[in-house]
C-alpha cells in the first residue's frame, strides 16, 4: 500500500517541532521511529498531511535514576529499554517486556514515547506503563505537564495529549514489590499479540481487551483483598471489551486472558 501525499519536516528541537505543530494543527503528525505510524499511513488509516520528524531532536533519549523514578526519554530506543543494566536492575518488567516488541529491527528503531503516543491497544508497552503506575511528561505551548499512566491512554489511537503537545520523558517509579510477570500470546513472535498480560505486584495492565490499554480492575480488587492467582485470574475479563478480528472472537480472547493472567501472576509469585 501506498501513503496518501503528504510534506515533510524535520525539527531540530523540541521547541521548532512544537513551533511546526502549532504551525500546521491537525494536519500534522510526529514521526519518531516511524513503526506505529508507517503501517497505518500505508493502509490510509491515517492520513496525515505533515509529518514532523523528531530522530534528531536532541535531549530526548536516555535512562537516568533519579532515586525513587526512572526516568526514560521519549526518543529511547526499544532496544535501549530492553538493554539497560538501571532497568533490567531496577525495572525488570519494562526491560523484558520491551525485549518482545516485534523483531529486532523494530526495536532497533521503534521509540517507546512513540509506542506510548500511538495509543494501541495492542501494543505491549502501554500494559506495562500502566501495571508501572508510570506517569507521563508532555511538553507544548503553555509549558510541561505530567499525566498519569491511568489518564493517558483514553479510546483506540487516541490519548490524552493535545494536537500541539509532545511526548518528552515517562517517569517510572521503582516498584515496592519486586515480582512481576509478562505473558502474551501470538500467532507469529513479531505479531501484535492477540492478548497480552503485564504484573507488578497486585497491578495488571492488559493488551488488546478493548479499545484502549486498560487494566484488569476485578483481578486486581481480587488480589488487593487476598484472593490467589488462580481466584484472582477468573476475574481477569471483567470490565473488559475485547476485539473480534480474525486472530479470534471476544470470547477467545476472553478465555486468554484468564490463563495468561493466570500465568503472569503466578510468574510473579515465584520470582526471577
Amino acid at each position: 500500500m501506498i501513503p496518501a501525499p503528504f510534506s515533510y519536516q524535520r525539527a531540530g528541537s523540541v521547541e521548532e517541532a512544537l513551533d511546526l505543530v502549532t504551525e500546521h494543527g491537525d494536519e500534522a503528525k510526529f514521526l519518531a521511529g516511524g513503526h506505529s505510524l508507517l503501517p497505518l499511513m500505508k493502509l490510509r488509516l491515517a492520513t496525515p498531511e505533515v509529518l514532523i520528524d523528531l530522530g534528531r531532536v536532541p535531549g530526548l533519549s536516555y535512562i537516568e535514576d533519579r532515586g525513587g523514578h526512572v526516568a526514560i526519554g521519549a526518543l529511547t530506543r526499544h532496544r535501549e529499554v530492553e538493554t539497560s543494566g538501571l532497568l533490567v536492575r531496577e525495572l525488570p518488567l519494562l526491560a523484558h517486556a520491551a525485549g518482545q516488541v516485534g523483531d529486532p529491527q523494530v526495536r532497533h528503531r521503534g521509540t517507546i514515547g512513540g509506542s506510548l503516543a500511538h495509543g494501541d491497544p495492542a501494543s505491549d508497552l502501554p500494559a506495562v506503563i500502566l501495571a508501572l503506575d508510570a506517569t507521563l511528561v508532555a511538553r507544548g505551548p503553555s509549558g510541561e505537564r505530567e499525566i498519569a499512566a491511568g489518564d493517558f491512554f483514553q479510546s483506540l489511537f487516541e490519548t490524552a495529549l493535545a494536537p500541539d503537545e509532545l511526548l518528552t520523558e515517562i517517569r517510572v517509579p521503582k516498584p515496592a514489590t519486586a515480582g512481576w510477570g509478562f505473558q502474551k500470546f501470538t500467532k507469529r513472535g513479531i505479531d501484535w499479540a492477540i492478548v497480552g498480560v503485564a504484573v507488578q505486584g497486585h497491578s495488571v495492565g492488559l493488551v488488546n481487551m478493548g479499545p484502549a490499554p486498560l487494566r484488569a480492575g476485578a483481578t486486581e480488587e481480587a488480589l488487593a483483598g487476598g484472593a490467589g492467582p488462580r481466584e484472582a485470574a477468573a476475574l481477569a475479563a471483567e470490565g473488559t471489551s475485547p476485539p473480534g478480528d480474525n486472530n479470534g472472537s471476544p470470547g477467545y480472547r476472553e478465555h486468554l486472558a484468564r490463563v495468561l493472567v493466570r500465568r503472569a501472576l503466578e510468574q510473579a509469585t515465584a520470582g526471577p
